[in-house]
């Protein structure tokens, strides 16, 4: 009777196990399908700012259209997608303790000659709820799309403009193929 409720208790620990990992697999597909909608858009939208109107242009798209391109893809994939930086510009855009641990890593990985357009890291975190989140970042590289607002020689006029919206401002003197930031995404799934 003894074996049979090991074996009994076995057979359902494997059953549950195979469940998690089907639904992680499923997140990490629905994030990766996330993440590439999100920077398509994005960069689609600065690309057109920026050739109707340059830098000045683009700032808007960081600002104001990228929370709304966000926002919708979350509502899309029931997930919440933004993005963060290890040198923010907007400090709502702050990482928290797990970002920031991935944006580290990243670099490390980049260092040890990584492509950053490979970096990617998923993992599950149990949060102070006991809610299990299931997270993805992936990194974003520095293009050169991003150098008149985040380089290191901006503008005059692209630095007044980025002085007066952000003043605290820590996302500048990037250079091509940096760690810009990194998408990040994540879901709770209550226990």
């Amino acid at each position: 009777m003894k074996l049979l409720t090991i074996a009994c208790s076995l057979v359902m620990m494997l059953f549950f196990q195979n469940v998690i990992a089907k639904e992680h697999s499923h997140f990490d597909e629905q994030a990766q399908k996330a993440i590439k909608e999100f920077a398509i858009a994005l960069k689609a939208a600065l690309g057109e700012a920026m050739e109707k109107g340059g830098p000045i242009e683009a700032i808007p798209v960081c600002s104001k259209v990228a929370p709304t391109i966000a926002k919708e893809l979350s509502d899309k994939y029931g997930m919440t997608i933004g993005r963060t930086s290890l040198k923010v510009r907007n400090p709502a855009n702050k990482p928290d303790s797990w970002e920031e641990a991935v944006l580290q890593q990243f670099e490390q990985r980049k260092a040890q000659g990584e492509s950053v357009t490979s970096l990617v890291y998923s993992g599950q975190r149990v949060d102070d709820h006991q809610d299990e989140q299931w997270r993805m970042m992936k990194a974003i590289p520095t293009a050169k799309l991003c150098l008149p607002c985040h380089g290191s020689n901006i503008d005059a006029p692209v630095q007044t403009v980025l002085d007066k919206l952000y003043p605290d401002d820590k996302a500048t003197g990037f250079s091509l193929g940096d760690i810009r930031g990194a998408f990040s995404v994540h879901k709770i799934k209550t226990r």
